[in-house]
């Protein structure tokens, strides 16, 4: 379910908005900081990437304009992940369109005390991960 539900929400990101999960998935960690900016390491353990699969994709989206890098002016060997207007811009268009698909694939297939059900199952979940981890 995860793969195909995954897959589904991949294509229709691109198709909609001409952005990847990934992408989604580094511009949704910037605007949830309320300055839209974020160290590299800790997008990093946000996302749960190796440093080389973060580097690369942050400059395929710099390439683009979504994201800017900013040097650390309290530590050299540091440096910030910025939203740029045009980042900005892009998920502010594309996030309506996912959550609707979300919504229409997930929350409209389930009655209200299977999303509940859900939910527990997630947190549970969710716990024992962090517990391992």
């Amino acid at each position: 379910m995860q793969a195909q539900l995954t897959a589904v929400l991949s294509r229709q990101l691109q198709a909609d908005s001409e952005l990847s999960h990934s992408d989604f998935a580094v511009l949704v960690q910037l605007t949830d900081n309320p300055d839209e900016r974020v160290r590299i390491f800790e997008l990093a353990r946000a996302l749960q990437w190796e440093k080389s699969r973060l580097s690369h994709h942050l400059a395929r989206m710099q390439r683009r304009g979504l994201v800017a890098r900013e040097e650390c002016p309290s530590d050299a060997r540091g440096a910030f992940i910025v939203l740029t207007p045009e980042g900005r811009r892009a998920i502010e268009d594309a996030a309506p369109r996912h959550v609707e698909t979300v919504r229409r694939l997930v929350f409209d297939a389930l009655a209200p005390d299977q999303v509940e059900a859900f939910a527990e199952i997630s947190e549970s979940v969710l716990k024992k991960l962090a517990d391992e981890g």
